[in-house]
């Protein structure tokens, strides 16, 4: 993972030396994402800024990616988990070893046609110097961060982060997933399309006996490839615990050498954070004894996260009430797992919005309805679960790797039918716990009481104390005549609740604008608030606390 910072459309009149710059100077806002190099391209129509965090060929994959006659410049935030085997059938003339080179090669190939082709995350940026284009794209589901917007000369600018644009571009936006603007002809087009968005596409269809598991060891197997010390984030329940279960399986053998070779780092790290006593360290160091991770259980207090809110809002750029609670902690955790020399980790995200994790899931009223909220969840990720676990991590240099969400492992989770995802009470009076076909697949692959553990938000799961902690402190720091004039203040998403009100002061603070505000999404944050799941219990329309807590008939059943 790295940051880019890209100016194009500039014209003849423009002073290249001012604007360079001025390019520095903005990328340098999130160097941060890439402190272990700078590299810049400029032409006469683009300047190309990277940021680069070192994690493939550290020794000549410096960016922007030259070709090599020099035409094509490319400044990339990415991994490419399947650049092997594109590279291997490709015949372009590769300068160096880095994962990313293989969008040039594709480009040169294909034009912009290559897209479908990539299994990975990313977002870049590439200028083809001959033919005066440019490219600018972004991975399916926007695991990897991307803004774009104006200066007031009408060049357009992206970023890996709004930070880069923010009092530049007045029109500053997020730039949406799966899609890809052309300059040849101006056009914003999305590329990526499933047939299992539909459910009738899905309807009638099981998973295959092992398919489940199969995909999904393969997946972490080729997220796994990396030239410097990794980890797994091991919060102790089902997902993040998987994650780590596979990780260890193949931790022994070199991935980019094809497991010929010993690995160059074959101990695998496990890390975990939460208040004193909370159930994450808890389970966290269960999960670590069965699997033999070298585990790293850190303990914060409610303060160290306090101090920390105003810079996780700075870093992670959004104002939504639960990505802040759960960032703050992967924040802290973030800046020991950077001490202690690791780079890259693994976590859990996407499998809740895959498999339909979070507790309201209990009341889908058919498969269908099921199945279309997972895809709306998916959709939603990159603001929020994926905007948290990139930000937050990367904020001290550390990349978020999430299998869940590798492409390959999506079109086998989401193509079979959300019927044998369904969870909630059955006709016989028992009740299906959530994730059951995910956790039947690795039956024997974890101890009983990870691999049935009731879903926990990772906000709560750290610890309660941190989430009633927050509000009673928001109860004192936003006085009642401030936030009685809520809605005149902030007529855009007015916030709810005084810890909303918090959140949103202190991210105006940073980015300000009516620009920057409407890049966070409207509506309650509450996981269970989109039309679909309050026509499943219209009693989820008074919740305002999006806690896992606060689905308490099945939270509370469930523990019971």
């Amino acid at each position: 993972m790295c940051s880019i910072f890209g100016m194009f459309d500039l014209q003849p009149g423009d002073d290249l030396a001012g604007l360079r710059r001025t390019a520095l100077e903005l990328s340098g806002r999130q160097r941060h994402r890439g402190p272990d190099w700078s590299g810049v391209f400029v032409d006469a129509g683009v300047i190309l800024v990277h940021e680069r965090l070192a994690i493939v060929d550290p020794a000549s994959g410096a960016q922007p990616l030259r070709s090599r006659d020099g035409e094509l410049a490319l400044a990339v935030n990415g991994e490419i988990y399947n650049h092997r085997e594109l590279r291997a059938a490709s015949d372009y003339d590769f300068t160096s070893g880095s994962d990313c080179e293989v969008i040039n090669a594709l480009y040169r190939a294909h034009g912009d046609g290559f897209l479908a082709q990539l299994n990975g995350i990313f977002a870049f940026a590439l200028w083809d110097g001959a033919a005066r284009r440019y490219l600018i794209a972004r991975d399916p589901l926007g695991v990897c961060p991307l803004y774009w917007g104006h200066d007031q000369e009408g060049r357009l600018c992206v970023a890996s982060e709004m930070k880069a644009l923010t009092g530049l571009c007045a029109d500053v936006a997020v730039f949406p997933p799966g899609h890809v603007y052309d300059s040849q002809d101006g056009a914003l087009r999305r590329y990526y399309h499933k047939g299992w968005r539909d459910y009738a596409a899905t309807q009638g269809r099981a998973p295959g006996a092992g398919e489940l598991r199969e995909a999904f060891e393969q997946a972490v197997h080729r997220q796994l490839m990396t030239d410097v010390p990794y980890g797994v984030l091991l919060s102790g329940g089902l997902d993040s615990s998987l994650v780590a279960a596979c990780a260890a399986r193949f931790a022994r053998h070199r991935i980019e050498d094809n497991d010929r070779a010993e690995a160059w780092w074959p101990r695998l790290h496990s890390f975990a954070i939460g208040l004193e006593g909370s159930p994450d360290l808890a389970a966290a160091q269960i999960a670590a004894d069965a699997l033999g991770t070298v585990h790293h259980g850190f303990v914060y207090t409610f303060w160290e996260g306090l101090d920390a809110l105003p810079e996780v809002i700075r870093h992670i750029e959004t104002y939504d009430v639960t990505t802040i609670r759960a960032s703050t902690p992967m924040y802290l955790l973030a800046r020991r797992i950077k001490a202690m020399g690791v780079k890259m980790v693994l976590s859990g995200e996407g499998s809740d919005e895959l498999f339909g994790g979070y507790l309201y899931f209990h009341k889908a009223p058919s498969a269908q309805a099921f199945h279309e909220e997972t895809v709306r969840k998916l959709d939603a990720l990159h603001s929020y679960d994926c905007l948290r676990a990139n930000k937050a991590m990367m904020a001290w240099g550390v990349e978020a790797r999430v299998p869940f969400l590798d492409l390959a492992f999506i079109d086998v989770a989401m193509g079979f039918d959300a019927e044998h995802k369904m969870a909630g009470m059955r006709p016989d009076g028992g009740r299906r716990i959530e994730k059951a076909v995910l956790r039947e697949a690795f039956q024997g692959a974890l101890p009983d009481a990870i691999l049935w553990r009731q879903k926990e938000q990772f906000s709560d799961g750290v610890g309660y104390g941190w989430i009633d902690g927050l509000k009673t402190y928001a109860e004192q720091a936003v006085s009642d005549r401030e936030f009685a004039a809520a809605a005149t203040r902030y007529p855009f998403n007015t916030p709810a609740t005084k810890e909303a009100y918090l959140y949103r002061r202190i991210f105006e603070q940073h980015f300000p604008g009516e620009a920057c505000a409407a890049t966070v999404p409207g509506g309650k944050s509450i996981a269970c608030s989109s039309p679909a799941a309050l026509a499943w219990d219209p009693a989820f329309a008074g919740l305002a606390d999006p806690s896992g807590r606060a689905v308490r008939d099945v939270h509370q059943q469930a523990l019971a």
